[in-house]
């Protein structure tokens, strides 16, 4: 199966020289789950051209730095593409702002959230188990990295993962080809920490010194992966 990953952002440039780009973070993480996809990415936020829908077996939409309140050229075309895939049931992920970008597209409410960064590693209480997660645990514990949040899901979407800090942090959408995630399971730990240390200096040190310290909880970024890459196999 190949996914094609829409680049709408990338590592910020303090830490280019030390992380891979974005969508080898994601290569990396779905090799390590042994189903043997095959990858194109198609960097939008540079302005490559939207591909074909019809000539794609499944979507990755990545994180990035844009809200989706932003007055971008590509925020439109990229809502109408997840809208046709949606429609046509192209199996598609959204991560972080790609999260956010599927629950406004598809009638969702997105906003800077009044509770600040999320930073660190959060663990969400998993509160629904699509048929690729049956056998997840009561909560997976995973690296995020956002101020904005799904304050209100689309109507036909259901929370599966769910938190105090952010209650809309995973959906499972109506058509049973859609999912999205707010956390980063393609994050290794190192750069989940690089990331906290630059909000250093912007945000309160005991904010940033408790997003580090967090690192020590145990991953379930693999596992997570797992049930992603289940996902887009039973799609």
């Amino acid at each position: 199966m190949k996914l094609t990953i829409i680049q709408t952002g990338e590592v910020p440039a303090p830490l280019r020289s030390r992380f891979v780009p974005y969508r080898q973070m994601f290569e990396a993480m779905f090799d390590r789950t042994g189903q043997g996809f095959e990858y194109q990415t198609i960097n939008i936020a540079d302005g490559e051209p939207f591909p074909h829908l019809d000539r794609l077996e499944g979507v990755v939409i990545t994180g990035s730095a844009a809200g989706v309140y932003d007055k971008l050229a590509w925020l439109d075309p990229l809502r109408d593409f997840i809208r046709k895939g949606y429609q046509q049931r192209t199996p598609m992920l959204g991560v972080c702002f790609g999260h956010q970008i599927m629950a406004d597209a598809l009638g969702g409410e997105v906003r800077k959230s009044h509770k600040g960064w999320g930073l660190g590693r959060h663990t969400y209480a998993v509160t629904e188990r699509p048929r690729y997660m049956q056998a997840a645990p009561a909560s997976l514990a995973i690296a995020c990295s956002h101020q904005d949040q799904v304050i209100t899901p689309p109507a036909n979407a259901e929370v599966i993962l769910a938190s105090a800090f952010t209650p809309n942090a995973g959906l499972a959408y109506g058509n049973g080809a859609a999912l999205s995630l707010q956390p980063h399971p393609e994050f290794d730990d190192a750069y989940a920490v690089a990331l906290a240390e630059l909000r250093r200096g912007n945000v309160p040190d005991e904010l940033v010194d408790t997003a580090v310290s967090s690192i020590a909880t145990p991953s379930d970024s693999a596992q997570t992966a797992d049930y992603i890459a289940r996902f887009f196999k039973k799609s």
